[in-house]
């Protein structure tokens, strides 16, 4: 899963480890796509 780190989150989503929207709350959530977002980015 090399690819750009939004895909990978589409993927995540798809397999439903991610939720599809962010519930903002304070402390991120496991499911967080945001969090996601920012894992993937690090790394790639």
């Amino acid at each position: 899963m090399g690819k750009d780190p939004r895909a990978v989150v589409r993927h995540l989503m798809k397999a439903g480890k991610v939720k599809k929207k962010c519930c903002r709350s304070k402390s991120r959530c496991k499911k967080c796509p945001v969090l996601a977002l920012q894992k993937a980015k690090a790394a790639a």
